[in-house]
C-alpha cells in the first residue's frame, strides 16, 4: 500500500520524513510517495547513506512549503505548488492510500476540508488522537479542529468516534462519554446541556454505548473508550495530559538519580519505567485520525521525529484498510439531527 508524505511539513523536515519514509519501506510496512523539494529530499536520502531511490519509495516534486507563518485558511490556496496542496491533490487522483502531514494543522484541515472534502452529511471534520487512559487507551475526538461547536456536531463526534475505537482499539461495543465538569446532565455549558439528549436518545436507540457525561479525572483513570468534546476542551485536556507526562518523566528521573540506592532502584524497575514512558510518548502514538474527512488524512504531531513519522505511516495503513470511512457514510443519516426521521422516509420511497 503507497502512503503520501508531506516530505517538508514538521518541526524536524524534511530529513525526519525522509528517514521515517526510508525505515518504513525498508521494514516493507508501505511504500511510500515523498512530497516536497526534490533536491533537497535526494539530499537528505544521500546524508542517510541512500545513493539512488530504494524500491517503494518515490518523489513527487513540490517547490514550495506551507509555514506556521502562513494564513492556515488559505495557505493551500496562496501555495498551490506546496507539498501540502500538491500531496492531496495526488491523494484525490489516486496516487495513494492516504496522505500523513507534521505541518500546519490548520492548514492540513482547511485542505483537507475543501480539497479532499468531507463525507457528504458530516458537518466537521475532527482530529481523534488515542489517548493512554487506564483502560489501555480512548479516542478524543475533537481536539482541536472546532473550537467553537453546536450539539449536531458532537453527536457526530460521538458516532465517529466510536466506529474509529472498535477499530484502532478493537473495542466491539465502545463506551462513549461527553467530557464536561460533572457527571449530571443538568452539568457544563449550554452546548453540553443540548448535546446530552442528543447522545442519550442515540445510546437508547443502540447505535452508540453512550454512558453520560464523564470528568476528565474519570477519563484519564479510563471511564470511557470514546472521549467526546468540542475541539476548545479537548486541545487543553489533550496538551494537560501530554503536560502531565513530561512533568512525571522529569520527577521520576530526578527522583531515580538522587542518590546510589535510588539508582539501583532504577534498574530494578527499569522496564516499567520504559514501559510507563513508552505509553506517554507522543512518538509512539504517530499521528491522529481527521475523522469525517472522504479520504484517509492522518496529521502527524508537529515536532514528530523520524519513529513518530514511520509510527504515522503505519497507522495509515490501518486506518486505510479497516473500512472506517464507508462505517461512517453508511450511517451519515443517523448521525444528523432529525436523521432518524429522514432515514425512515428514505427508506419507504425506495
Amino acid at each position: 500500500m503507497k502512503i503520501i508524505l508531506d516530505a517538508m511539513g514538521g518541526d524536524n523536515a524534511p530529513m525526519s520524513n525522509v528517514q521515517g519514509a526510508l525505515d518504513a519501506v525498508r521494514a516493507g510496512e508501505a511504500e511510500v510517495l515523498l512530497v516536497g523539494d526534490g533536491e533537497r529530499l535526494l539530499e537528505c536520502l544521500r546524508d542517510l547513506g541512500v545513493g539512488e531511490l530504494p524500491q517503494g519509495l518515490e518523489i513527487a516534486h513540490a517547490g514550495q512549503v506551507v509555514t506556521m507563518e502562513d494564513n492556515p485558511a488559505l495557505a493551500f490556496k496562496e501555495k498551490k505548488d506546496s507539498s501540502l496542496t500538491v500531496g492531496l491533490n495526488l491523494l484525490n487522483e489516486g496516487a495513494g492510500a492516504a496522505f500523513v502531514s507534521a505541518g500546519s494543522t490548520g492548514a492540513l484541515l482547511s485542505a483537507a476540508t475543501l480539497l479532499t472534502k468531507r463525507i457528504r452529511g458530516i458537518r466537521r471534520a475532527a482530529l481523534a488522537p488515542v489517548v493512554p487512559t487506564g483502560n489501555g487507551g480512548a479516542v478524543l475526538i475533537d481536539c482541536g479542529a472546532n473550537a467553537e461547536c453546536t450539539p449536531e456536531y458532537l453527536l457526530q463526534f460521538a458516532y465517529m468516534g466510536s466506529y474509529y475505537a472498535q477499530q484502532a482499539l478493537g473495542r466491539p461495543e465502545p463506551t462513549v462519554g461527553l467530557l464536561n465538569i460533572g457527571a449530571e446532565p443538568s452539568k457544563g455549558t449550554q452546548l453540553q446541556k443540548d448535546a446530552y439528549p442528543l447522545l442519550q436518545a442515540a445510546g437508547e436507540e443502540g447505535r452508540i454505548r453512550f454512558v453520560g457525561n464523564v470528568e476528565a479525572r474519570e477519563a484519564v483513570e479510563g471511564a470511557v473508550d470514546v472521549i467526546v468534546s468540542d475541539g476548545y476542551a479537548g486541545n487543553i485536556f489533550l496538551k494537560a495530559l501530554e503536560g502531565t507526562g513530561l512533568f512525571m518523566g522529569r520527577q521520576m528521573k530526578a527522583m531515580f538519580k538522587k542518590n546510589l540506592l535510588t539508582k539501583l532502584a532504577a534498574l530494578m524497575v527499569g522496564g516499567g519505567i520504559k514501559e510507563f514512558k513508552k505509553l506517554l510518548d507522543s512518538s509512539e502514538v504517530g499521528g491522529t485520525a481527521l475523522l469525517g474527512i472522504s479520504k484517509p488524512v492522518f496529521k502527524a504531531h508537529g515536532s514528530s521525529d523520524a519513529r513518530a513519522i514511520r509510527n504515522a505511516i503505519r497507522q495509515a495503513v490501518t486506518f486505510s484498510q479497516s473500512g472506517l470511512i464507508d462505517d461512517i457514510t453508511a450511517h451519515v443519516d443517523y448521525m444528523r439531527v432529525g436523521g432518524e426521521k429522514k432515514s425512515a422516509e428514505k427508506a419507504e420511497k425506495s
